[in-house]
């Protein structure tokens, strides 16, 4: 189990500090929210994976995440029709998997975990007014939260909340649910370019992922930009100046 001293906690407060510029400078609520699960998945301890499920409607959906591992625990659960992740939504507690072989609450889905080596995972509601959703960060080892995890996950669920609920400040209820549609269309996108590229190199869709995401970071744009760009041309752009030239 991780030790709950200061080594990740500061990383943690940079990480709500850099979230919280995104908001003031009025990013879109996508770009807030897969900076939440990117942040998540880099401060937090361990080998752990990141997602934000939301309920548009009775629909569950995966607004953002930070690894495959992370959408195809989501997605067991929606098939399933129910999971941590859903539990956390729909009711607004904290869930928490000490070790999925031995979990006894959902016994159609814990297999699938274990089998995608996730021992442990922690879903977190939103506090978000007029919306169910939640952040869900899934460990590799048992055991895999201790008490300073779980307040930085909170944490970052909340900084993920403000950006929802900023949005109602500005905007009707009405719009807001538009914005996670445009949000969860841009996780289309960017499946479809991972698509792309695992046909293409044969690789799988985490290492498709990451070959986005480090497109991304060189070339300092949007991931679904780096996504539009390869559907369009078949090339992925690494550098700004690059991009520009088709």
């Amino acid at each position: 189990m991780p030790d709950p001293g200061v080594s990740f906690l500061p990383a943690a407060v940079s990480a709500l500090q850099r979230i919280n510029n995104l908001q003031v400078s009025r990013e879109s609520m996508d770009t807030v929210l897969q900076a939440v699960v990117d942040e998540t998945s880099a401060v937090l301890p361990g080998r752990v994976d990141a997602s934000i499920s939301v309920l548009i409607g009775t629909r569950p959906a995966t607004a953002a995440y930070s690894g495959q591992l992370a959408l195809d625990l989501d997605e067991t659960q929606y098939e399933r029709g129910h999971g941590p992740c859903l539990h956390a939504a729909e009711t607004g507690e904290l869930v928490e998997i000490t070790d999925a072989r031995s979990e006894t609450r959902w016994p159609d889905y814990t297999p699938r975990a274990v089998y995608l080596q996730c021992l442990s995972s922690l879903s977190v509601a939103l506090p978000a007014d007029g919306l169910s959703a939640g952040l869900n960060i899934y460990a590799a080892e048992a055991g895999g939260f201790d008490e300073a995890s779980r307040v930085a996950a909170g944490q970052l669920a909340d900084a993920a909340a403000a950006a929802i609920g900023n949005m109602h400040a500005y905007q009707s209820a009405r719009d807001v649910v538009a914005n996670l549609e445009v949000a969860l269309q841009s996780r289309a996108t960017i499946d479809q370019a991972k698509g792309v590229l695992m046909e293409r190199h044969k690789l799988t869709a985490d290492q498709a992922f990451q070959v986005l995401v480090h497109a991304s970071q060189a070339a300092n744009v949007k991931l679904r930009d780096v996504a539009d760009h390869l559907i369009l041309t078949g090339e992925i752009a690494t550098s700004p100046d690059r991009r520009r030239r088709h």
